[in-house]
């Protein structure tokens, strides 16, 4: 499965340049040309990593990556900072405001895409054993657990596993063949409405904690997870 990189970058050859190397790589590719544009991005839908210019019309990427970092949604979000200033301050200046990672340009897209695959590699482990909490509800991959102010939901295998993607990518829409891709993974040849059923079980299973509603279906769209307290009030 391939990881979503968002570009901030406002010159458009380089932005290109990267868009090139990224997608030949692998990757998903969004881009963007300023801190508002890239606001919006973000969002909308959150990436797996943001490859940030430090020099941006209307707000700098390091008082972007900062804003970032206060906000609940956005604190763990990888940032790979790009920038022509080579003075060692300035490198301080973009590691103090969250980057997990600086360049300086000229740069070499090899070792941009060395430097991105590291951060993902070192975000991977944490992501995938850490314990998750949406809006009260609570998953634990490493004890396979999933409860609720004490009360514990059993879950099968696959609802576990749509569980805790939901939970890892939240408010998101993701269509059924996403979730196929995701959840059951790209070499299973399953029909799309199978994704129906396990939803239908998850609900079901969360109903005993009343968090059934936290799984919403966006119409023509897919599902998403969303607040429980937004999921009670619509």
């Amino acid at each position: 499965m391939s990881s979503r990189i968002l570009v901030v970058e406002d010159e458009s050859a380089i932005a290109e340049l990267i868009s090139i190397n990224l997608r030949h790589a692998g990757f998903e590719v969004t881009l963007a040309a300023s801190a508002d544009q890239a606001q919006y991005e973000v969002d909308r839908m959150l990436p797996e990593l943001v490859v940030l210019d430090w020099m941006l019309p209307g707000q700098s990427g390091v008082a972007l990556a900062r804003q970032w970092r206060s906000s609940s949604r956005t604190k763990e979000l990888p940032v790979i900072m790009l920038t022509a200033r080579a003075d060692e301050m300035d490198k301080i200046a973009g590691l103090d405001a969250g980057a997990d990672d600086y360049l300086t340009k000229p740069f070499s897209t090899n070792e941009l895409l060395a430097r991105i695959r590291a951060v993902l590699r070192r975000r991977a482990p944490e992501a995938l054993d850490a314990v998750v909490e949406v809006g009260g509800l609570s998953i634990d991959p490493g004890t396979r657990r999933v409860s609720r102010d004490g009360t514990e939901v059993k879950l099968g295998p696959t609802e576990f596993r749509l569980l805790h993607f939901f939970m890892t990518h939240p408010e998101r829409v993701h269509s059924r063949s996403q979730l196929l891709d995701r959840v059951w993974g790209d070499h299973v040849f399953i029909e799309e409405r199978t994704v129906d059923v396990h939803v239908k079980r998850l609900r079901e299973a969360l109903e005993k904690v009343h968090c059934q509603r936290m799984i919403e279906t966006v119409r023509g769209a897919g599902y998403r997870l969303t607040q429980q307290q937004t999921a009670l009030s619509s």
